[in-house]
């Protein structure tokens, strides 16, 4: 079994990549023999080392964003359109009448800013604050009503 973490949503650390791995031996050694030739700042390991000091404070967030993601599928679900399962924070969406580039360039023009990852059909949207998802919702009924 390999662990992953990463902290850059729960602890808001998104630019600074930090994460680890936890694994048997063998697999920690055969990643050390293809990981990137460079280490990590010695001021992005001291903020890291400090992030961890506020765990509980950061790590609340991650409640909310669960709570958040559940709303947006439900409303998205409530718009008659289909969503893959998701643990992440974010949200693969199809089921639109447009095709996804003109989808994703008419939220653009409403300002909001979603991926087009390439998926025939697919859209997919990160969960934001309160403001930001009612913004995407909002822009999305409005296009599809269109």
């Amino acid at each position: 079994m390999v662990v992953i973490r990463t902290m850059s949503k729960a602890f808001a650390f998104a630019g600074a990549r930090v994460g680890y791995l936890v694994a048997n031996r063998d697999v920690v050694d055969a990643m050390f023999l293809v990981r990137l030739p460079y280490h990590l700042s010695a001021i992005t390991q001291a903020a890291a080392e400090v992030a961890l000091e506020y765990q509980g404070e950061l790590l609340g967030t991650v409640a909310t964003l669960i709570d958040s993601r559940a709303k947006v599928i439900a409303q998205l679900e409530s718009m008659g359109l289909t969503v893959a399962p998701s643990s992440a924070n974010f949200i693969l969406f199809s089921g639109f009448n447009l095709e996804p580039a003109q989808l994703w360039r008419q939220l653009l023009d409403r300002g909001v800013l979603i991926r087009d990852v390439g998926l025939l059909g697919h859209l997919r949207m990160t969960i934001g604050n309160e403001a930001e998802n009612q913004k995407f919702i909002g822009a999305l009924k409005d296009i599809l009503k269109s």
